[in-house]
């Protein structure tokens, strides 16, 4: 009992410290991008993966809250539907809105003199159409998890995983076979698309190291554009994103087909799942430093 109290309450702290953290970033950007007479693409990305993340983690973080003071059925049928919905749907925007943030990142870097460059974004608002399709994208490939979410009425024998309430039901084997290929799909063409730019990105950065290299040799003075630096940043945020995504693959791997009632395991899971909400803006603070900019500015 004392085990799970301290597990759910670590829960309940990652999600509050995700949610400031995503807060602090979504607002200062928002700021950054309405002040500025030049509109980045990049900042509109950053404020809807920081949206994203918070709708994950309140969705996830309502849930243990709720664990921790013990209002087992506060939800209901309806609320557990809606809110483990959102959970799913705002882990695919994740997963989306993140190589998004990639791709464009990398082309706004490369030369001018490349055939990438006439893809760039002339318009920030030419970033929008793209957010309603992740949109319209995982809603749809969400909806068949509302037939396997309630709250009440179950037997634990019926159950296929529980957490305390808003348990998951045993899906038709009809639905896994028509929802988990477009799943699959989804995760393999964004995270293929996401890989592709950050290894474009980190063949850019070399040459501009070398570069760098060069004019030190030379004895002249280089200083390094924004554009370069905030790529150094993405790269650092999708290899946060790779680490806690293929690490809660392999542990869900393992539970699935080894250690089906491991606790330990199933509770190390559970932090994965939240990690990436919780710490992505935090890399994003960590190196980019505008808070510490905006309070002297203050």
């Amino acid at each position: 009992m004392v085990l799970k109290f301290i597990k759910e309450s670590i829960l309940l702290f990652m999600t509050m410290l995700g949610i400031l953290g995503n807060m602090s970033v979504s607002v200062n950007y928002m700021f950054s991008w309405w002040g500025s007479p030049e509109k980045k693409n990049i900042h509109l990305i950053f404020i809807h993966l920081a949206f994203t993340n918070i709708i994950l983690l309140l969705a996830k973080g309502l849930r243990k809250t709720i664990a921790v003071f013990g209002l087992r059925n506060f939800l209901g049928d309806i609320g557990c539907k809606i809110i483990v919905y959102l959970e799913r749907v705002a882990r695919g925007l994740s997963i989306c809105t993140s190589s998004l943030l990639t791709v464009v990142q990398a082309i706004t870097i490369s030369p001018r003199t490349s055939g990438w460059s006439r893809l760039r974004p002339k318009s920030a608002w030419h970033i929008l159409p793209f957010f309603l399709f992740f949109w319209i994208l995982n809603a749809l490939i969400s909806m068949d998890i509302i037939n396997s979410i309630t709250s009440t009425g179950l037997n634990m024998s019926q159950l296929k995983n529980g957490y305390n309430y808003c348990y998951f039901v045993l899906d038709s084997q009809k639905s896994k076979r028509i929802v988990l290929p477009f799943m699959v799909l989804r995760d393999a063409v964004f995270q293929g698309a996401m890989g592709g730019a950050s290894g474009y990105m980190v063949f850019l950065l070399h040459k501009h190291h070398q570069h760098v290299l060069y004019l030190q040799n030379s004895k002249l003075l280089y200083r390094t554009p924004p554009e370069l630096r905030a790529a150094q940043s993405v790269l650092l945020l999708m290899l946060c994103f790779a680490f806690f995504y293929w690490t809660d693959c392999a542990f869900s791997l393992c539970l699935s087909l080894l250690f089906r009632n491991s606790f330990l395991m199933i509770n190390i899971q559970e932090f994965l799942t939240l990690g990436y909400a919780t710490f992505s803006p935090f890399v994003l603070i960590h190196r980019d430093g505008f808070i510490l900019e905006c309070w002297h500015a203050q």
